[in-house]
């Protein structure tokens, strides 16, 4: 029979009364109106009212109803296993009968409660859901078809994988033929719709589209020129997808798509244009965008050039028009979340600079102008041209420079401020065809960071930092003394968004300027303390960064006791006020980390308050944890970076303090700390306590020593190259332990050789990894010849090939002890490969003497006992460098 149900009238002027109430804006009637709702969720049919209200109480206000709908879709999302059967089928058949409500507001309701109940599992549950919508999309009434067109569009984006799959007898080979008949539809808004379902299914290569896709690319093209545009938006995204997915149906058309797509980037609508400028973004990706695009550069760059200005609303949302708010506090949801970069343990390398800097430092992208809506047609034209310089280097110069000539001196700040992003946007692509011109903008760029227009003011903040390179490799009274000059007014801005940029882009030059900022120390320090003061919360964060960049950049220079009194009060007074769940904690122990490694004893004064907050913090965060593992109703999951960073200071501490920090060590339970931190699930604890095992190895092993036998069978298992950074940490603890034990080392031996030999051989492993592996392996065999020796033929190519280009350094010094020690334990584990391992002494630049004469005996060794006839043979095929070298430091 059918579900009879009429609501009680008491019970719906309740209802009714709640759901005026929750429409208030008083903090303290929602407070009340949520406790209602929770209250009445405890009656089986208060969910019976909600959907009567929704779809049959015509009576009532639109926006009243539609809450009611709404507030029902979150009774489904929190308690839909709860509800009586009863009320279930009642809510399914009212949504199916109103689904062509004819208010646009109402339908859009009921279609996202249909979706909210298909994705509670529920597609299994109501078989005739897909059946019953599909045949709506028929009716001849107009809103019944959007309204279920609006559904079904809703489900597709929120169950396409389940669509599918074989759960529900893949419903798709008929719903998708059946959407694409609607892009003809005389409706705008159902067309949208039929484009919008289809496109869901694009990603994943969906089996029921790809059968139809040359069907589904025709039918794009018809609706290139449609007058709706949610639907050109629609057809620009489906191409950018299909760009990814199947570049093979749009190669034959790519002319037309490029010039369809250069008017649709120019859209008068931003949405449209937005979709339509990702086409330049996945197309740089693409292997084939040099060829595709050359020609038609003439024509994009000025397109993406002129999407780089802010658009009036842009300029309304940043209130551009405000220059001075330093005194405005910030509201909390503008600070975004930030990530703690975990410590991983590096070789220095003979060249200054790595060239191919891997760990994605993100200061420096696109992201000038923060939070707003965050992704808009600026950030996204500015993104495109980044990546295209990036491919097409300085054959983008003849269509850019042109343009810059005029956007830079232009009278009018939008037009110029556009002018210094493109300049930014283009410096990494096109730096070198940039250096003749550098000389003249950087002075340029300089006089900009004082225009009166604060967004002037901040993007030359950016720009400026992305030719820090070269600015640092000029004489520095030309360029670097007066950038910083300006640079450090600007971190003194009255504006926060300039204060921002300029602190960022000071962390950017710190980086690159290294030791060249020593003689500039008192005037930056000056610069950076007084900006504490002066700070609101979000700028302070990115001021602790700076700070800390700075300690990283110079160095045990910032060890003078002026410079130490200007610096550490105001660091230790926001230590002393911030608790221990504020996370504002991470970018101060990430700072004070990075200070406390530069002053190293300097820091002795500081040490012992911020040592046990540390100690504190890891306790307190392992002592959540084992709560939540054991009740996990009960007690919340802590927040696990507090103790990752907490580890990551202490390392600082040990690293700067070194020896020094024993007594505080043994005053701590800190090794039982590290113990279970090592073995955590989360592998950035692990990461960060392995990081630790090896700096307090460093700094007081006889603390340690009584630890090892526990520590070692943990560290072989985490010798596991899948969680790369652990892997390396653990690898590093393990070479520092080996140099402690000596020959007390053996019995562990057999725990991670094997795992160790194994990673110097996979192919594809990183740098920092292949390093830290050689490294320790060497010391193993330093300390442990025989042990060793015998696997020398299975790693000895690879060790000399990883080491040779790693600075002169004691770690690389007491590996290539172990290799030549083991070389003489086994001599002809080495023959084969011997070449490498000459190419690898000759990497040195100065060793320690007594090391030199051991690459003297093993060289001189190995050519007397081939033969002089034999040796000149082997030697013709060394390079000239390397065979000079040999020659002339060890005479061979």
């Amino acid at each position: 029979m059918e579900y009879e149900w009429k609501p009680d009238e008491q019970g719906l002027l309740q209802i009714l009364q709640l759901l005026k109430e929750s429409q208030s804006p008083d903090t303290t009637t929602q407070r009340a109106v949520q406790q209602k709702l929770e209250q009445l969720n405890q009656y089986p049919d208060f969910n019976n009212y909600l959907i009567f209200v929704l779809t049959k109480l015509k009576s009532e206000d639109e926006p009243t109803r539609s809450l009611s709908g709404l507030i029902l879709k979150n009774n489904v999302k929190a308690h839909f296993h709860n509800f009586p059967n009863g009320v279930t089928d009642f809510i399914k058949s009212e949504c199916l009968n109103n689904i062509g409500d004819s208010s646009p507001l109402i339908r859009a309701t009921v279609g996202i409660l249909i979706t909210t109940i298909a994705s509670k599992g529920e597609l299994q549950n109501w078989p005739d859901l897909l059946p019953k919508l599909c045949s709506l999309l028929d009716s001849e009434d107009y809103n019944t078809c959007e309204g279920a067109f609006g559904a079904l569009q809703k489900i597709c984006e929120d169950s396409a994988e389940i669509l599918d799959s074989d759960v529900l007898d893949r419903p798709l080979n008929i719903m998708i033929p059946k959407f694409l008949q609607f892009f003809k539809h005389s409706s705008p808004k159902i067309r949208s719709h039929a484009v919008a379902c289809v496109n869901q299914f694009i990603i994943s290569r969906t089996q029921a589209l790809m059968l139809h896709i040359d069907s589904f690319i025709e039918n794009l093209f018809a609706l290139a020129g449609d007058e709706e545009p949610e639907v050109r938006k629609n057809v620009c995204r489906a191409l950018v997808m299909l760009l990814e997915v199947r570049m093979d149906r749009l190669l034959p058309h790519m002319i037309s798509i490029v010039e369809y797509m250069l008017q649709r980037t120019q859209d008068q609508d931003e949405n449209v244009a937005l979709e339509a400028c990702e086409f330049w973004l996945t197309l740089a990706e693409q292997p084939i965008c040099k060829d595709v695009l050359c020609r038609h550069l003439a024509k994009l760059i000025p397109v993406l050039v002129n999407g780089m200005k802010y658009s009036e609303i842009d300029i309304i949302l940043l209130k551009g028009d405000v220059e001075e708010d330093e005194a405005i506090p910030d509201s909390e949801q503008d600070i975004r979340p930030r990530f703690h970069r975990s410590r991983t343990v590096a070789q220095p390398h003979e060249e200054d600079r790595i060239e191919d800097d891997d760990d994605d430092d993100d200061d420096n992208d696109l992201d000038d102008d923060d939070t707003i809506s965050d992704w808009n047609l600026r950030k996204c034209s500015a993104a495109a041209l980044d990546v295209l310089a990036n491919v097409f280097r300085d054959e983008l110069l003849p269509h850019i420079l042109p343009l810059l000539k005029e956007l830079l001196f232009h009278p009018e700040w939008v037009v110029k401020e556009s002018g210094i992003l493109v300049l930014g946007a283009i410096a990494e692509g096109c730096m070198q065809g940039m250096i003749p011109y550098l000389p003249e903008l950087i002075p340029h760029l300089i006089q900009c960071l004082s225009n009166k227009k604060a967004l002037v003011r901040s993007i030359t903040c950016w720009t400026l930092s992305r030719y820090a390179h070269w600015v640092v490799s000029q004489p520095p009274d030309t360029y670097l003394k007066p950038l910083m000059t300006e640079l450090l007014k600007r971190i003194l801005d009255s504006n926060k968004r300039v204060q921002e940029a300029a602190c960022s882009a000071f962390a950017t030059l710190e980086e690159e300027a290294c030791t060249e900022l020593v003689p500039y120390l008192a005037y930056i320090l000056d610069t950076l303390v007084f900006a504490f003061s002066k700070y609101q919360h979000k700028n302070l964060l990115i001021l602790y960064d700076a700070i800390g960049t700075l300690a990283d950049s110079v160095g045990h220079h910032l060890n003078k006791p002026e410079y130490i009194q200007m610096l550490m009060p105001p660091l230790i007074q926001k230590w002393n006020m911030l608790k221990d769940e504020d996370k504002d904690l991470f970018p101060l122990l990430e700072c004070l980390s990075s200070v406390a490694t530069a002053l190293q004893s300097g820091f002795l004064p500081y040490c012992e308050p911020v040592y046990q907050r540390c100690v504190n913090l890891v306790q307190k965060t392992l002592a959540q944890a084992m709560l939540h593992n054991a009740q996990p109703d009960q007690y919340e999951a802590p927040d696990k970076d507090f103790m990752i960073v907490a580890l990551d200071l202490l390392s600082g501490l040990a690293e700067g303090l070194g020896g020094n920090i024993e007594q505080l060590v043994a005053c701590s339970n800190i090794l039982t700390l590290m113990y279970q931190c090592m073995q955590d699930k989360m592998p950035e604890v692990r990461q960060s306590s392995f990081a630790l095992l090896g700096d307090l190895t460093k700094a007081c092993f006889q603390h340690v020593k009584p630890c090892i036998a526990d520590f070692m069978p943990i560290l072989g298992t985490n010798l596991n190259p899948e969680f790369i950074s652990v892997c390396n940490n653990a690898t590093w603890a393990i070479g520092e332990i080996s140099i402690q034990m000596g020959i007390e080392m053996q019995h562990y031996i057999p725990m991670v050789l094997h795992q160790l030999v194994e990673i110097i051989n996979r192919p594809n492993t990183p740098k920092t990894l292949l390093e830290n592996t050689a490294i320790t392996i060497g010391r193993l065999g330093y300390v442990c010849p025989q042990e060793v020796a015998p696997m020398l033929q299975q790693f000895i190519r690879p060790w000399c090939t990883s080491l040779r280009n790693i600075r002169d350094n004691e770690e690389k010094d007491s590996a290539f002890r172990g290799i030549c020690t083991m070389i003489s334990v086994n001599p002809s584990g080495v023959v084969q490969d011997f070449i490498f391992f000459c190419d690898a002494v000759a990497s040195w630049i100065n060793p320690k003497d007594d090391l030199r004469d051991m690459f003297c005996k093993i060289l001189h060794g190995f050519k007397n006992q081939v033969g002089d006839e034999n040796w000149r043979r082997f030697s013709d095929q060394f390079p000239l460098p390397l065979k000079e070298r040999l020659a002339a430091y060890y005479g061979v």
